[in-house]
């Protein structure tokens, strides 16, 4: 049982989740009205019978293939939408453990990954007992991007918040990973965070952490900033940190990129017909004028942007769902620019795909939240793939075990060292 779940889900809910079914899709499946499925979902009324038995079958034909036995186990950490575990899993490898605190991204995990094991919430209680985590060869972990980045530090300062380590929220939950990998010593690790961690705080928030994973964690650790647009139509600039607890001749500096010029453009994820209701509004369309205007006499580069299907959009935001000014598209002339769909929003970040469909059971406010917070999956997979014969490598050799290895993690936000477990 997680540490997690801080409101019990009814059995009908938890089968519907594992099955990856949505509530008019158990609709359809159980031949009932929708009224029903929703007293069943509350725990109102109490299924029937058969219809749990159909249920628990839907489960079985939902349940991945068994893994190879040498497929290698990662974990999922501040696992979003699942972007980080798409691409671990296109070489093979098997998650056994995840973790995300937001209840509307877990509802989009499971529907997209119904599994084998209960999705965790705050990683701070793991983080204390390491041990409650699964044995793992690989650690992926998009660790929360607000307290770096330019968007996040802005709106906290403005509000007269702390930021970065100083912020008592998410700011230290890099060293609760830092506990985490300092107990199990897995193979590699893969962190992402936004462009601007490097620069955060005058270089010193990146120097921290590299020193955390060098020094007092002892791997050997590279980083990189990948832009997305070779593989997407979205200039989003991500940092990639990489580190094997053993030597490597892994090399993320030399990994050749596709040329971005060559990538796809906008026009290749656009929906042939859309709903009116993503056209903008007269007065919101006006506003947006009136404000890019105001700037550009101020000298100012503040505004709304407009694409069309031969352009290559700017960075798609979790403030997307406010007004959509970042990536608007063009409809013509004498019409209103619209805001993508969510499926757009999906195609652009990289979950769908024409072989691979990405189930999405939240309203559109959330689903442009989730999508604006995630990682670009393509670029996932080709690191993944750059890195598959190195963690094959890495995972073959011998084990060190953690309570051979006495680390210290230290712990700014609280001015103080503390003693890795394990």
């Amino acid at each position: 049982m997680t540490l997690a779940r801080a409101k019990k889900h009814t059995e009908f809910r938890r089968l519907r989740e594992k099955a990856g079914l949505t509530l008019p899709e158990a609709q359809e499946l159980l031949k009932v009205d929708l009224r029903t499925i929703y007293r069943y979902e509350r725990g109102e009324t109490r299924p029937t019978r058969l219809a749990l038995v159909v249920l628990r079958g839907a489960v079985e034909k939902a349940a991945p293939p068994a893994p190879s036995p040498r497929a290698f186990r990662f974990i999922d950490l501040f696992a979003g939408i699942g972007g980080l575990r798409l691409g671990f899993e296109s070489i093979g490898g098997r998650c056994v453990f995840t973790s995300e605190w937001d209840a509307k991204c877990n509802e989009t995990y499971r529907m997209n990954f119904p599994d084998n094991h209960e999705i965790a919430g705050d990683i701070r209680p793991y983080a204390e007992k390491p041990e409650l985590v699964p044995e793992h060869d690989l650690l992926l972990g998009g660790f929360p991007c607000q307290p770096f980045s330019i968007a996040g530090v802005s709106k906290k300062n403005a509000l007269g918040r702390p930021h970065g380590f100083l912020c008592d929220t998410q700011g230290t939950l890099f060293f609760d990973t830092a506990q985490i990998i300092a107990h199990h010593r897995p193979a590699a690790f893969v962190l992402e965070n936004v462009k601007n961690l490097e620069r955060h705080d005058g270089g010193r928030t990146f120097a921290t952490i590299m020193h955390v994973l060098t020094k007092e964690l002892g791997y050997h650790v590279q980083h990189r900033v990948i832009s997305s647009q070779a593989w997407v139509p979205q200039k989003r600039e991500r940092v990639f940190i990489v580190g094997f607890r053993e030597p490597t001749k892994f090399d993320l500096a030399k990994l050749k990129l596709p040329d971005p010029e060559k990538g796809p453009k906008l026009g290749s994820i656009l929906e042939p017909e859309v709903d009116p209701k993503y056209t903008l509004t007269p007065k919101l369309w006006q506003y947006l004028q009136d404000y890019k205007k105001k700037h550009n006499a101020a000298g100012n580069g503040f505004g709304f942007s407009l694409f069309g299907p031969d352009d290559v959009t700017r960075t798609l935001s979790a403030r997307y769902y406010k007004d959509g000014s970042e990536v608007l598209v063009a409809q013509g002339p004498r019409k209103r620019p619209r805001r993508l769909t969510p499926r757009e929003c999906a195609r652009l970040m990289g979950f769908e795909t024409a072989k691979r469909r990405f189930r999405i059971p939240v309203s559109d406010t959330q689903a442009y939240k989730q999508f604006g917070n995630a990682v670009v999956v393509p670029v996932v997979e080709f690191l993944a793939q750059a890195m598959k014969p190195h963690i094959e490598t890495a995972i073959s050799g011998k084990v060190v075990p953690a309570s051979l290895v006495a680390r210290i993690v230290s712990r700014p936000d609280r001015a103080e060292s503390v003693s890795a477990h394990g």
